[in-house]
């Protein structure tokens, strides 16, 4: 009865996750267009990857944009959930101010951000010029295209500081308490305190980032396509463009699972670096 019951979702899973994991694999090992039969040709996809530059290229710009949106989204997480932690009567206005940016579908935020950050009428570059610094072309530039998908980044920051303030509800107050009548500073306490009592979620919250940095699509889709000069073209977005714009099924599922591979290894790192001791 209980199968019966837990049926439609086993169905779902088999259906919308195993099989499509199986079906992958399976045509990454073939020349396939999406029409037609699938050609075998063994590893060919995965060897032309070693040689193909416009997939280091992606690699790059991801890892790049990993290495910044993660730890600054971090930080800007745990600095909200800090500040949304003191008592005062206004704090869960502020709740809900930082969260409703997590809640806005992302292809919204993105033409918002699109808008802010233009380079002739945005109010971010009108901020610059107001302090004296140059008028940035923020998507047309190689070199800040991977920096505004990271600004972007941080507008999500609210969704994980709900989680990190939820973890410090649960430490207990007795222990600020003793760390005060000790002559503990607030740096000390949050060091010895805070951030012990934060670090399964922190685990958590670390994990989860990552893996959503490695997967960032549709900033990339909305504001710059890749572009320009591929300096913010991604692996998914790479992935989608193989296979849905070059009808490259094959080489698309190749790269998936070479991007499955690299999130693969970098959990179980920072699994083996976070976990709790024994």
């Amino acid at each position: 009865m209980g199968l019966l019951f837990i049926s439609p979702w086993i169905a779902g899973f088999l259906i919308f996750l195993v099989y499509p994991i199986y079906y992958t694999i399976r045509i990454s090992f073939t020349r396939y267009s999406g029409f037609g039969t699938p050609k075998w040709i063994g590893l060919g996809n995965y060897r032309a990857l070693i040689h193909d530059d416009v997939f280091w290229t992606a690699v790059y710009n991801t890892l790049y944009y990993t290495a910044l949106a993660v730890p600054v989204g971090v930080v800007v997480a745990m600095v909200l959930a800090l500040a949304m932690n003191q008592p005062l009567p206004e704090v869960p206005i502020f709740r809900a101010i930082f969260y409703i940016p997590s809640v806005i579908p992302l292809f919204t935020l993105a033409f918002i951000f699109q808008v802010l950050m233009n380079p002739t009428q945005g109010i971010f570059n009108r901020i610059l010029i107001w302090f004296g610094l140059p008028n940035i072309n923020w998507f047309g530039d190689p070199r800040y295209a991977k920096l505004a998908l990271v600004i972007l980044a941080q507008y999500g920051a609210g969704q994980a500081a709900i989680v990190f303030l939820a973890a410090l509800k649960g430490i207990p107050i007795t222990l600020y308490e003793a760390a005060s009548l000790d002559g503990a500073t607030l740096w000390r306490r949050f060091w010895n305190i805070t951030l012990p009592g934060l670090r399964a979620t922190l685990l958590f919250v670390t994990a989860t980032t990552i893996i959503g940095s490695f997967r960032v699509f549709g900033q990339v889709y909305v504001m710059t396509n890749g572009g320009p000069a591929d300096a913010s073209r991604t692996l998914v977005y790479h992935i989608y463009q193989t296979g849905f714009q070059n009808f490259r099924m094959g080489g698309a599922s190749a790269v998936a699972w070479a991007l499955f591979l690299i999130v693969a290894v970098f959990t179980l790192v920072q699994f083996r670096l976070l976990r709790e001791k024994d």
